[in-house]
């Protein structure tokens, strides 16, 4: 499983990427709530030697335990809907001596399944079958996480799904003939959504969709939070107002924006570190994904070309809907943003997967 590799194929590049947005994170979210410092520092340190550790064996072995690694995904998922521990309505957390969260972990652990399974069917690609068997193995973790609920959590593992069976030869013909159903599918939900009367989804989720299409009328309430985030932007300009400011008119200091240090955090970056920060984290989850996808293609197989392909498609998209939600672009989904985001789970998990990617640079056969 251990084997020896030469330290020039070690990507040094990615690693400080990820670190000085991970540091970055860490100040902001010192800024924004001082008493979860300390625990995001720790949360960077044990992604960091986990990320070493894993980088070092050889990703070639999860081809044999895909199943493995599939079954635990389960294991873990149902852990949480039988002793999950319920916050603010929602059962997302385990506790099994330390909180953590499955989902999270379960981003992770589908991408190097489904780099396997497509990998084992790269020749029947975009047949039927094929394509039916993906989605039914989709179907589980999806449903398991939907039931928690965490309707967002949900949509990103399709989107990060659907890169994956691109990169992973699936047809043009069913990527049109899928956008083709998809689209007047959107359009017919959102008609339905609007009808407030005859809803088909949980209370608190149509009420952000409503929100989002109407901020105007859910000022006081539901929009709140995503009101008050485009504001701190805003206010920001192009320098900030500085980390750890004690300006009164700071959307941070008014305490207008609830638990800050998580899916807002990009409004603390914003306000606090201006156009310059907002601007550097979106620069440094550029070159993350761009480092893994240049990993990909030196890869010296399919399966190594997924897990980076998958890893950038995951930091990208997740990066984009917190962003997206933060500016108002798109309803609010709880979705944290890749290393800056305060939350152990999710940070240690994207550092572990970052160390897949790394191994995979390590076994690269081809010249850059």
């Amino acid at each position: 499983m251990l084997r020896q590799y030469k330290l020039k194929n070690f990507n040094f590049k990615l690693v400080l990427f990820v670190v000085a947005l991970s540091v970055l994170g860490y100040f902001a979210i010192g800024s924004a709530r001082v008493s979860y410092q300390d625990r995001q520092m720790y949360g960077i340190i044990i992604g960091v030697i986990f990320m070493i550790i894993i980088s070092l064996v050889n990703y070639s072995y999860y081809y044999y335990v895909g199943w493995v690694i599939y079954g635990l995904n389960i294991v873990l998922l149902l852990m949480v809907l039988i002793l999950g521990k319920e916050i603010n309505g929602a059962k997302r957390w385990v506790n099994i001596g330390f909180q953590f969260q499955p989902s999270e972990l379960a981003k992770i652990l589908l991408i190097l399944f489904f780099a396997q399974f497509i990998m084992r069917n790269k020749k029947t690609m975009n047949t039927l079958p094929t394509i039916i068997a993906a989605m039914l193995l989709l179907a589980g973790p999806i449903l398991l996480i939907y039931l928690e609920p965490d309707l967002s959590t949900s949509i990103m593992i399709i989107l990060l799904f659907c890169v994956m069976l691109f990169v992973g030869g699936l047809s043009y013909k069913v990527v049109f003939t899928f956008l083709g159903l998809a689209i007047p599918a959107s359009v017919i939900f959102f008609s339905l959504l609007l009808r407030e009367d005859d809803n088909f989804l949980k209370g608190y989720q149509t009420g952000r969709i409503l929100a989002w299409l109407n901020p105007e009328k859910y000022a006081d309430t539901t929009a709140y939070q995503q009101i008050n985030s485009t504001i701190a932007i805003s206010s920001g300009q192009l320098f900030g107002k500085g980390l750890n400011n004690n300006v009164i008119s700071s959307v941070k200091n008014g305490n207008f924006i609830s638990e800050p240090q998580t899916d807002f955090i990009y409004a603390i970056v914003g306000e606090e570190l201006g156009f310059i920060g907002a601007a550097a984290v979106i620069v440094l989850i550029l070159l993350i994904a761009i480092e893994c996808f240049k990993i990909a293609r030196y890869a010296k197989d399919d399966m190594g070309a997924l897990i980076c392909s998958g890893m950038a498609g995951l930091i990208s998209i997740q990066a984009f809907m917190n962003i997206a939600v933060a500016t108002g672009s798109m309803p609010n989904t709880g979705i944290p943003l890749p290393f800056v985001s305060y939350g152990l789970t999710s940070l240690v998990s994207l550092y572990m997967g970052i160390g897949v990617v790394l191994n995979v640079g390590l076994q690269t056969t081809k010249t850059h």
